[in-house]
């Protein structure tokens, strides 16, 4: 069992892997990176425009669409990006079998600026970046990471990977401890 999730998991990162690299051939460079016109879609019109918010900031993290969105207390969407959620394979370095973010409504408990790392990820030591982290759920957070793993596909060991100017822009200018995320079931 374990080798067919490792293999599921392979191919899921081949599979972005090669939609990074391939756009890097066609579309050439862009301020260093490979750029596919992945960080170009409008991932606000995949979310709802409006949400019940209970009259407080929230956000929203749907794995489905690959997007967050960040709703003011009225409930309308103010900004939204991509959104790299956990997966239902995990990487090979996880103790669990599957890694896929937690559902349902939480509340921001912690957060840390552009020098947050991961005291677990990767195995054994820890040490994965996770510029502007806001933890909300048994240890996974919204978070930024690199371009390069900022994918539209489930593949993180849970947490929610986001550009880092979207973690950086959120941290500073919309979220605070107690602020809710909700994150939308996945469907089967």
């Amino acid at each position: 069992m374990r080798k067919l999730l490792f293999r599921k998991w392979i191919f899921t990162c081949l599979v972005s892997a090669s939609i990074v690299s391939c756009a890097h051939v066609h579309n050439g460079e862009y301020g260093g990176y490979a750029y596919d016109g992945r960080f170009d879609v409008d991932y606000a019109s995949r979310l709802p425009q409006q949400v019940d918010t209970n009259g407080k900031k929230l956000v929203l993290v749907d794995p489905n669409v690959h997007a967050w969105g960040a709703y003011a207390a009225d409930g309308h969407l103010v900004r939204a990006g991509i959104a790299t959620a956990g997966g239902a394979v995990c990487p090979p370095d996880a103790d669990e079998s599957d890694c896929r973010t937690g559902i349902g409504t939480f509340h921001v408990s912690s957060m840390q600026g552009e020098g947050c790392y991961s005291k677990i990820y990767p195995r054994p030591h820890g040490g994965g970046l996770m510029p502007y982290c806001m933890f909300f759920h048994n240890g996974q957070a919204l978070h930024g990471a690199p371009d390069e793993i900022v994918v539209a596909a489930n593949i993180s060991h849970g947490c929610v990977r986001m550009r880092i100017p979207d973690a950086e822009w959120m941290q500073n200018n919309f979220v605070q401890v107690g602020t809710t995320v909700k994150v939308v079931p996945y469907e089967e």
